[in-house]
């Protein structure tokens, strides 16, 4: 659910699937079970998802706030879009350490088909290019380890991000192959596929203020080599 971890806790291969949805066209589509970490309490892209497959029952959605702290934040928009997730079937759950998520009493039972999270960020504690702050990005990171250790057999962790400088220089890709990880699929972002989606700054005396996406990719990584490599970005 979200836009960004803080590092002080923020947070096409078969897979096991457990529902059936009917998408209308006359295709039938599995619904997986998808968590998805969250830091900043806007939410717009998980709505998006309950909306095009009318369910969220496989769903949950986590933030490091509260929600009280996420209604300060983000304004009353916010909650309605948590709320929206609760009403398509969805749990949403708070004060969810991204680095320890695997131990949380409700999670730790759960194994999941998809770990997405959009725009990791440690947090504002110097300019972006600088070297400490880039190493802050980059330990958070890391905390696809503990992601890891809630995929399915076969399930995919999707890691959203931007590729254009300094952001480049965090080495994605480096650090989750030091996780265990194998890269599936890089596709590029578009925030146009993702009807009413809003990001937020996370956590910064600007918070509610939105950013530059520019140039971004969806990472895939799983816990097996498929021998499957693809990158889509020039698409």
């Amino acid at each position: 659910m979200a836009e960004n971890w803080d590092r002080n806790g923020r947070g096409h291969v078969r897979r096991r699937e457990r529902f059936k949805h009917s998408s209308g066209d006359g295709h039938v589509r599995r619904r997986k079970r998808v968590k998805h970490s969250s830091g900043n309490g806007r939410v717009g892209r998980e709505k998006h998802i309950n909306l095009l497959f009318g369910s969220a029952a496989n769903m949950v959605a986590t933030s490091l706030d509260s929600r009280d702290m996420i209604k300060m934040n983000y304004s009353r928009s916010a909650v309605d879009n948590l709320e929206k997730i609760e009403d398509f079937g969805g749990t949403v759950l708070h004060e969810v350490n991204a680095h320890t998520m695997s131990k949380h009493p409700i999670l730790r039972r759960k194994s999941f088909d998809r770990i997405v999270y959009n725009f990791p960020h440690a947090g504002f504690y110097g300019p972006e290019e600088s070297l400490l702050q880039i190493e802050l990005h980059r330990d958070l990171v890391r905390g696809l380890k503990n992601a890891k250790t809630m995929l399915t057999e076969d399930g995919v962790i999707h890691v959203t991000h931007k590729t254009a400088h300094p952001y480049s220089k965090w080495e994605i890709e480096k650090l989750a192959e030091e996780q265990g990880l194998f890269l599936v699929e890089k596709v590029r972002f578009s925030v146009r596929d993702y009807k009413g989606y809003v990001n937020r700054r996370g956590k910064s005396p600007n918070c509610y203020s939105t950013f530059r996406i520019g140039e971004a990719s969806t990472y895939k990584f799983s816990k097996n080599d498929h021998g499957i490599h693809r990158d889509n970005t020039s698409c």
